[in-house]
């Protein structure tokens, strides 16, 4: 399972020009899912997501986590994150995991990240969807749970 996670003032996503989604403070996740993928993924990047320190105290340094901020999370399921370009122009995805398990198991990440009382939006499993947000720092990370 593959995490990138924006710090984000502001963001918000759109389904046919509706907003389905939106956030103040915290951090919008682009989460991907692949075949072979388990609840200890989900646990994994979970822990991990809640507690980064990359807010900033009130020393101006990166020292707080989306907890101590009270801050939510933005969630777009994003089976590109699994692209394969090593051959060719046309990007493959056979390594992204079949829709009717990666949403299973988008749709458990959100209910984990909830259950660590962090609010989340969503956007819409499958559609066309256009993201925006304002990228603080800009703070942009990228977690494997496969590179533990």
């Amino acid at each position: 399972m593959k995490a990138v996670i924006q710090r984000a003032r502001n963001a918000q996503v759109s389904v046919e020009k509706e907003i389905v989604g939106k956030i103040d403070n915290g951090f919008v996740v682009l989460l991907g899912v692949t075949h072979d993928d388990t609840e200890e993924d989900i646990d994994y990047l979970v822990n991990k997501i809640v507690n980064l320190r990359v807010f900033e105290d009130e020393n101006e340094k990166m020292n707080d986590s989306l907890k101590d901020v009270g801050g939510s999370i933005l969630s777009i399921s994003q089976f590109t994150l699994y692209a394969d370009t090593k051959k060719g122009r046309r990007p493959n995805f056979t390594k992204a995991a079949k829709p009717d398990f990666a949403k299973q198991m988008y749709e458990t990440f959100n209910e984990k990240i909830r259950s660590e009382g962090v609010f989340v939006e969503t956007g819409k499993f499958g559609e066309m969807m256009d993201v925006s947000l304002t990228n603080v720092g800009p703070v942009t990370l990228i977690i494997d749970s496969k590179s533990r």
